[in-house]
This record gives C-alpha cells, sequence and structure tokens, in this order.
C-alpha cells in the first residue's frame, strides 16, 4: 500500500516496547529481634525459616509513575521445639517510572516485573541483616513472583465466590 499524498509505502507503526526506569528504592521499615540473645541462649539450634510475601502497588502523583512495596516478614524457630531465634520485617519499596505498558497488562507488570528488580537488593538486605544480627547470613531463595500473582488471584476469586454465596439475613 502506498501513501496517495507522497507515494511512499506506509509505515506501519511498530509496537513500541515496554520501559521500566527504577527511580528511587528505599527501605521503609525494618526492624530485627534476636530472641535467642533476649533469652540468653544459644542459636547453635537447627532453624526453621518462614518467609512471608506481600506486595503492593500505586500510583504516584507524577505521571507515569508508581511506588511499589515489598514487605517480607522473616521467622525463625528451632526445628525441634519451635523456639523462636528470629524475627525480621522489613518493607522495602521501588518508585518506577512505567511507559507503553498497557492499560490492562500494568497492575501485574506492577506485581511481577517491578519486585523482580527490587529483590536482589531485598535479598542483600535479608542476609546482612541477619548475618549482622548474629546468625548465618540468610539468602533468600528466589521469589517466584509470577506465581505469587497468581495465587493471589485465585485467593481473591475464591473470596468473592465465598462471599456471594453467603446467604444475607
Amino acid at each position: 500500500m502506498t501513501d496517495e499524498t507522497t507515494g511512499a509505502p506506509e509505515a506501519k507503526a511498530a509496537p513500541t516496547a515496554p520501559v521500566m526506569q527504577v527511580l528511587a528504592q528505599f527501605i521503609r521499615d525494618l526492624s530485627f529481634e534476636n530472641i535467642v540473645a533476649q533469652k540468653g541462649i544459644s542459636n547453635a539450634a537447627q532453624p526453621d525459616v518462614q518467609v512471608q510475601v506481600n506486595l503492593d502497588a500505586k500510583k504516584r502523583s507524577t505521571e507515569k509513575q508508581y511506588e511499589i512495596s515489598m514487605k517480607l516478614k522473616v521467622t525463625s524457630k528451632v526445628k525441634d521445639s519451635g523456639d523462636p531465634m528470629f524475627l525480621m520485617e522489613l518493607d522495602y519499596g521501588g518508585i518506577f517510572h512505567i511507559d507503553n505498558v498497557p492499560e490492562d497488562q500494568l497492575h501485574p507488570f506492577l506485581l511481577i516485573e517491578c519486585p523482580r528488580m527490587l529483590f536482589p537488593y531485598v535479598r542483600r538486605i535479608v542476609g546482612d541483616v541477619t548475618r549482622d544480627g548474629g546468625f548465618p547470613p540468610l539468602n533468600l531463595e528466589t521469589i517466584d513472583f509470577l506465581a505469587l500473582y497468581r495465587a493471589e488471584l485465585t485467593r481473591r476469586a475464591q473470596a468473592e465466590a465465598a462471599a456471594s454465596e453467603t446467604p444475607v439475613s
């Protein structure tokens, strides 16, 4: 096909690739409790470590900017007795400039791709804090943010279905 006014071939609009820039990263809140040291006992026991992750995303007042929050709660207990060893809570944030992402794909992009960018820094902080707290450094396993996102969608769908089935009295 040609453009009738110039005789030149029509240029098809090439899809533009998503753009993601990390503008800032920060620790919003961090706490670490060495329960073993507070009780004056040895931390030589075999630990059982549990990690809970919570993600949140919100639009900022500046156009195309979003704030992502990754909250981790790390608990370590003695495997045999269940006695607590340490508790760590971290709220880590990132500010992102996102462009060329379709509106229907923005929510998963913010809760999958942005946390992937933040995770190496979160892993480093957790390792450093646990080491500085008197324990071997905790090297977090890689988090599958896609699986986490899908699990949350499933949980919400089940909650909505349960709420719609509940009879109103």
